[in-house]
């Protein structure tokens, strides 16, 4: 089918075939492969081919320095991790213990040369959903995790190095993802998410929230608890997180509500009521220093 093209030398495949010599260089070095796997994997009882939302993730081999992967390179920021994630064996050595990243398409790699070459061919300026929200430069996008089952997956794993109690990894199609994103002149660069189930069966708006830590304390976390409720009130549903919460988000979520009763009774009117009752039976306006002692 070439002979338009190469010539007889070229299109010569006798030096091509397996020889008896070749057979056995691939055994000798699949058995070698074979006794350093042995030696080196976890026991059979602590591996999990399929780890699901339910079930408690196995306990994973560490480095006696502590993490297998101590610090990740995302897009600009070298960003030092908290928690251990199930990565695969293979990124159990990487070189420093740093994993790169592609912040648009959360494609995880052992080395800068990989990244940059990554670089040159990934297409991907936006999460792979739905854009939703748009303000100015921040935008929200929902990704379900049915379509777009390996930018989940790569995003759980992300998660997880900065969340004590993430449990679900690969099990992401039951789930709706929310990913907010600020604009710039190369594209969407990756902030934080939330995720969601899309049938719960007690209402949970949140299943999980993560802002990546060099965009913590800045608000977008009280941008996305706030977003979930909105999405709550769209779809006629008394929303709520799922418990029990991390104690970050027990944090981002107590200084959200108290900021969203302050700004409500800056304009309520008098004896505001809750379920039917006063909300503060005998006053004519909130006491501030009981949100002052709350703090």
């Amino acid at each position: 089918m070439f002979d338009d093209i190469l010539c007889p030398e070229d299109r010569d495949t006798a030096s091509t075939s397996i020889s008896n010599g070749d057979r056995q260089r691939f055994d000798s070095s699949r058995a070698v492969a074979e006794v350093r796997w042995t030696t080196t994997a976890p026991p059979a009882s602590e591996r999990s081919e399929s780890p699901s939302r339910s079930t408690p993730m196995p306990q994973m081999q560490h480095p006696p320095n502590g993490l297998r992967i101590r610090r990740i390179r995302f897009g600009e920021y070298d960003i030092e991790t908290w928690y251990d994630a199930p990565f695969p064996e293979e990124y159990a050595n990487i070189p420093d213990g740093r994993l790169w990243l592609c912040e648009f398409c959360l494609k995880y790699m052992k080395s800068e040369f990989i990244s940059r070459r990554h670089q040159l061919k990934c297409k991907m300026r936006h999460p792979p959903g739905d854009e939703i929200y748009r303000d100015n430069a921040i935008s929200i996008f929902e990704v379900d995790g049915r379509k777009n089952k390996i930018y989940c997956q790569n995003l759980c794993l992300l998660s997880k190095m900065f969340l004590d109690h993430k449990s679900l990894f690969y099990d992401v199609e039951p789930f709706l993802f929310y990913v907010i994103t600020q604009f710039d002149s190369l594209g969407a660069r990756f902030v934080g998410y939330f995720s969601k189930e899309k049938r719960s069966p007690k209402d949970y708006n949140v299943s999980c929230i993560m802002t990546l830590p060099v965009r913590q304390r800045q608000g977008w976390g009280q941008l996305l608890i706030d977003f979930s409720y909105l999405l709550s009130k769209k779809e006629q549903r008394s929303g709520s997180p799922e418990k029990p919460l991390s104690p970050l988000g027990a944090l981002g979520y107590k200084s959200y509500w108290t900021f969203a009763l302050m700004r409500y009774f800056r304009t309520a009117p008098q004896n505001p009521r809750l379920e039917g009752q006063p909300l503060f039976a005998g006053t004519k306006q909130p006491p501030i220093d009981y949100f002052r002692r709350s703090k």
